[in-house]
C-alpha cells in the first residue's frame, strides 16, 4: 500500500489559485478512479475535480473555503500496491497550523456549515438546568472558567456553565459545583417566565458564491457614491396590453411579464442618455459608453444572487427579450448558466417581483453606472378628470454612480422611461 498525493490541477489559462467550496468525499472513504472528490471556484467558473486512482482517502487537503494554489495537495489517497510518492509534511487536515487566510479544519469531513463554537468563545449551547443558586446566565462572550474535565463533565449533564456559580479560585467552577447544580431543586432565572433561555448559535461560513457576492457588494458600496432616485409610474395602460398580447400569443410565444416592456423602453431611453450605458473604471478615471445595450437581471437562485445578461436588446422584440430571459434565468437557477452568460452586463434591472415592496435601494452592478430596480404593482385611486379612478401603479427605485452622473440626467432619464411605459405604444415607434 502507498500514499499518492493529488495536487489541485491547473484549472484554467492564468488561474493561480482556486476556493474549495465541496468536498464530496471524507477521510476513510473508498473512491473510483475518475470519482469527482471535490469542486473548487476560480473567478471564471465552478470545476469538479476527479481522482486520477482507486484507494481509500486518507486525508483531505484543506476546509470548505480555503483559497488553495494550483499544485497543491488537494487529497492523499491510499493506493493498493503502490509505493508512498510524498515526502510532505501531514495534511492540512492533521492539526498542523495553515497560513492560508481559512484555517483548515481539524476533522475529517469539514462542512459549510459548522455549529460548534472556537474554543476562545463562549461554551457549546447546551441546555440549560436551572437550581436554587442559578442566576442570570453571564454576558454574552464572557468565558466561565473551568478546567477541560469540569466543562466535558456540565456537557455529559446537559449544563451550560455560564449559569453555575463557580466556589473555585477567581470563580472558577468546579466538579462540586457542577454536581451541586444538577442535584438542587429547579429554578428559573430572575425575571423568566418559565421557559429555559434559547443559547444556540448557528456559524455559517461564507464561501462559493455567497462569498463572491459579499465581496462584489462590499467593494461597489465601498467605491461607488450611491445616490437613489424613485419615481411612480401608472402602468394601467401597460398592464391592459400585456394581457391583450398574452390573449393573443399563440403556443409558440412567450407569456409576456413586465420585464421585457421595461427592457425596451430602457434601451429606448439610453439612446438619449448614453451615459446610463456605460462603465466607470475608477482607477484608469475612464468611462466608457457603450452602443450596445446588454442588460443584466438580476436573479435569485438557490446558490445566490446571479445576473443573467441579455444581449443586444437594441436588436430584439418584445417577445425575443421574453424568451432569452426565460432561457438564461432558468440556466442561472439550475447553476447551468456559462461565464459568458453572467459577466459583460452594461446597465442592470433587478425586481422582486410580488415582494417588491413601495422603495429599494438597489447596489450597482460594478463597474455599471446605473441600476433599475422594480417594486411591487399595487391598485390605487389616482385623481383624474375631477374624480378619483383606480389605476395600477408601481415604483421604480433606481441607484446612480453620482461621481459620473448627475442627479438632473438621472431625473430625466426615468422620466423617459416613465413616459414609454404610461404610453407603451411609444416603445415600439421607430425613431
Amino acid at each position: 500500500m502507498g500514499a499518492r498525493s493529488i495536487k489541485l490541477p491547473d484549472v484554467g489559462e492564468g488561474i493561480a489559485e482556486a476556493e474549495l467550496v465541496e468536498w464530496f468525499v471524507k477521510a476513510g472513504d473508498l473512491v473510483k478512479e475518475d470519482q469527482v472528490v471535490a469542486a473548487v471556484m476560480t473567478d471564471k467558473a465552478t470545476v469538479e475535480i476527479p481522482t486520477p486512482v482507486s484507494g481509500t482517502v486518507l486525508a483531505l487537503g484543506g476546509e470548505v473555503g480555503r483559497i488553495m494554489a494550483i499544485g497543491s495537495e488537494l487529497i492523499r489517497i491510499e493506493v493498493a500496491g503502490a509505493p508512498d510518492d510524498i515526502i510532505a509534511p501531514p495534511a492540512a487536515t492533521e492539526a498542523k497550523p495553515e497560513p492560508a487566510p481559512v484555517a483548515a479544519a481539524a476533522q475529517a469531513a469539514p462542512q459549510p456549515v459548522v455549529a460548534a463554537s472556537k474554543p476562545s468563545a463562549s461554551p457549546a449551547p447546551v441546555k440549560a438546568t436551572a437550581s436554587q443558586s442559578v442566576g442570570l446566565p453571564r454576558p454574552l462572550g464572557e468565558k466561565p472558567l473551568a478546567a477541560p474535565s469540569v466543562r466535558q463533565q456540565a456537557r455529559d449533564a446537559g449544563i451550560d456553565l455560564r449559569y453555575v456559580h463557580g466556589t473555585g479560585p477567581a470563580g472558577r467552577v468546579t466538579h462540586e459545583d457542577v454536581s451541586r447544580f444538577a442535584e438542587a431543586p429547579a429554578s428559573v432565572p430572575s425575571g423568566a417566565i418559565g421557559r429555559q433561555p434559547n443559547l444556540a448559535v448557528e456559524e455559517i461560513k461564507i464561501v462559493g458564491l455567497r462569498r463572491r457576492i459579499a465581496q462584489n457588494m462590499a467593494e461597489a458600496t465601498r467605491r461607488i457614491a450611491h445616490f437613489a432616485y424613485v419615481e411612480e409610474i401608472d402602468v394601467t395602460a401597460l398592464e391592459d396590453l400585456r394581457a391583450a398580447m398574452n390573449a393573443s400569443a399563440g403556443a409558440t410565444k412567450p407569456k409576456l411579464t413586465l420585464l421585457p416592456f421595461l427592457m425596451l423602453a430602457i434601451t429606448k431611453a439610453v439612446a438619449n442618455f448614453p451615459q446610463m450605458n456605460a462603465h466607470f473604471d475608477d482607477d484608469a478615471e475612464i468611462v466608457r459608453r457603450f452602443g450596445a445595450v446588454h442588460l443584466g437581471i438580476a436573479t435569485q437562485t438557490p446558490s445566490g444572487l446571479m445576473v443573467p445578461v441579455v444581449r443586444h436588446v437594441e436588436t430584439r422584440g418584445v417577445y425575443d427579450c421574453a424568451s432569452e430571459l426565460t432561457r438564461l434565468s432558468d440556466a442561472a437557477r439550475r447553476g447551468q448558466a456559462g461565464r459568458d452568460e453572467l459577466s459583460g452586463s452594461t446597465i442592470t434591472i433587478t425586481s422582486l417581483g410580488a415582494l417588491g415592496g413601495i422603495v429599494t435601494t438597489p447596489v450597482i452592478n460594478r463597474p455599471e453606472v446605473a441600476i433599475i430596480g422594480v417594486n411591487k404593482m399595487t391598485v390605487k385611486p389616482v385623481w383624474q378628470n375631477n374624480a378619483f379612478v383606480p389605476r395600477k401603479v408601481m415604483n421604480l427605485s433606481s441607484s446612480f454612480d453620482h461621481r459620473v452622473i448627475d442627479g438632473y440626467d438621472a431625473a430625466q432619464f426615468i422620466q423617459a422611461i416613465r413616459a414609454l411605459l404610461e404610453t407603451p405604444a411609444l416603445i415600439f415607434i421607430e425613431g
